[in-house]
Order: C-alpha cells, then structure tokens, then sequence
C-alpha cells in the first residue's frame, strides 16, 4: 500500500495521547458542545461499556454499565448532562452523565445501531437492524414510540437536527433520509452509490458529513443538495469537519492513517498513523484544537491540530520528559 507523505517537516513531533480502557474496537466518539468552560468525550465500544472523558485531556470520568452487548453509538446531550447509546443488546439506554446511572433503557426488536437525543434532551430517536426509527418520549417512557419506516436494509447513523426540527437517518439501503419530527414523514432524500458507513452533523449545523464507499460527502443541512464530495483512494469510516469549516479528518476502513484534507481544495495535507487497527471513527473537538480517533485497536487516541501548541496534556514536550503525560491511562505514542 502507497500512501502520500504527510508535509510536516517534523513528524516525530506528531505524538498522539493513548486512551487505554477499552478492551474491544472502539467504533463510535462524539464530543459534547462546550459547557460551562469545558468539554466531554463519549465513546462507544464492542466491548459494551461506553466511557465518558475529560475532552481536552482525555483523562476517564466513567464507565456506563449496563449494556449486555457491543454498543454500536453513544451521544451527549447538549449541555451533557444525558447520554444515550445503542447497542447490540436490542435496547438504547439514557443515562445521567453525573452519577452514571440508567435513567432509561427502551427494548426494541433487534440490534441498535445508533441513537440521538433532541436539543432539550427530552425525547431519543434510535435506528438499527429493524430498519425502522422509533421515538421515544423521556417524560413519558411507558408510551408507545412513534414510528417511521422507509429504509430498505439496516439504518446506521441517526441525527436529531433540532435546528430545522427533523430527523437525519442513514445506512446500508445508499440514502440519507429526512423526517419531519412533527409527523414522521420523509420530506427529502439523498442517494449515494455505496453503503451509508457514517453520517454526522458539523459543529455549527451548516454541513451533513457523510461517508459512502471511497467518497466523503458534505451536504447542505438546509437544502440536503451536495455542497461539496471529496473522493479518496481507499474506503472512508468516518469524517469529522473542524469547526472553522478549514480541514477536516478522515479514517479508513483498511489501513491505519489518519488523514487530514483541505476542506476547499479538497488536497490531502498530513497523513499519520499511530494506531495498530483501522480507524472506525474520528470526531473534531467544539474549540478545533483536537481531534480524537477510535480503532479496531481498542484504543482512543488524541491528536493535535497544531502539533506543538500547549494544549490539554501537550506541555512542550520538546523540553519535558514524555512520561509526564502517562496518567490517568493516557500516554503519549509514537
């Protein structure tokens, strides 16, 4: 395999934090928006317990136990004091982020895939195997969900766009779907030539980021037409855009490099690699000063936008012995 050289001049420099803890392939990370001065990371993981960090150190707040199989998605509410997850066990669990209890855990028929809380953190939308949405009411958790169908194979990613008050959803069937949330219905589509493999909101609502086959997709989260598709030379996981809409960070699904693009030009600027498995998944923190990746490896690990900068747990590692940082099962990686 041939890959492009990253242009920076020092990639020794380039020294990822590890977040250790997980025992199976990490496939899902979100951070939450930044509340009351800070930020969180959530990932999701085969190994069934989901894990709540400190976003800019990535140092480990929790574990949410609970969950009797791999857990496909995990997602904060906006101000973070929710997550919900979905998992491999037929059930999407809402948890309190402070204590790390269930305040939830909705049943459905098969494997979910993935899940997402409204803006005010009161209602969960969920998508998986059954290929039908469901939401669920927070206040009102005995009564029935709604339902929506129209996927034709297992739907993969869902996004609560509370902005423009409807539901994205993706997966196997090739299309991004919108729902009205008021009544459910489908009020626009988009068709991609491949499988749906990941599908996310950017940091200010503007873009749907989407991968499918070779090509990154950013879409217009108000008219759902093409903005912008970025083809690539090996099949994307995952894309996360950086908050000044600049760059953005890209996985694959068969190698190990974390890639870098210009989000203009759509040019490759910096390839690396740290981890030992592919990457499944790749988020961009709110302020842009981060991006963390999670792989087939088990592990979590967090890169810098600008390698170098004092940042979190990055101290000028020129000038400081690199074991500062291995703590609280973080440590630096070449």
């Amino acid at each position: 395999m041939t890959t492009s050289q990253p242009p920076n001049t020092n990639p020794s420099r380039v020294i990822p934090l590890t977040c250790s803890g997980h025992t199976r392939p990490v496939v899902h990370l979100q951070f939450s928006p930044i509340t009351d001065g800070t930020y969180y990371l959530i990932s999701a993981c085969k190994d069934g317990n989901p894990m709540l960090r400190d976003g800019p150190t990535g140092d480990w707040i929790g574990t949410f136990t609970g969950h009797k199989g791999a857990v496909w998605s995990a997602k904060l509410s906006k101000d973070a004091s929710k997550a919900v997850t979905a998992s491999a066990d037929f059930t999407a669990k809402v948890w309190d982020t402070y204590t790390g209890d269930i305040l939830h855990s909705f049943t459905h028929d098969h494997i979910v895939r993935s899940a997402d809380l409204s803006d005010d953190g009161t209602r969960i939308v969920s998508g998986g195997q059954e290929k039908k949405l469901r939401i669920f009411d927070l206040n009102k958790p005995d009564d029935p969900a709604s339902e929506a169908e129209g996927h034709e194979s297992t739907i993969k990613s869902v996004i609560w766009d509370g902005e423009r008050n409807v539901i994205l959803s993706a997966g196997d069937d090739k299309e991004i779907r919108v729902w009205d949330v008021r009544n459910f219905d489908q009020i626009n589509t988009f068709k991609t030539e491949h499988p749906i493999t990941s599908m996310e909101l950017s940091a200010n609502g503007k873009y749907i980021t989407s991968t499918a086959g070779k090509v990154v997709h950013f879409l217009d989260a108000s008219t759902y037409q093409v903005f912008k598709s970025v083809p690539t030379a090996y099949d994307v996981s995952s894309v996360s855009l950086h908050p000044d809409h600049k760059r953005f960070v890209a996985g694959g699904s068969n190698d190990l490099w974390v890639r870098i693009y210009d989000f203009e030009s759509g040019k490759e600027l910096e390839v690396y690699k740290g981890h030992h498995g592919p990457i499944h998944t790749v988020s961009y923190s709110p302020d842009g000063e981060i991006y963390a990746t999670g792989s087939e490896d088990g592990t979590i690990r967090l890169w810098q936008t600008t390698p170098g900068k004092s940042y979190g747990l990055w101290q000028n590692k020129a000038s400081k012995d690199e074991k500062e940082n291995d703590v609280n099962g973080i440590a630096p990686t070449e």
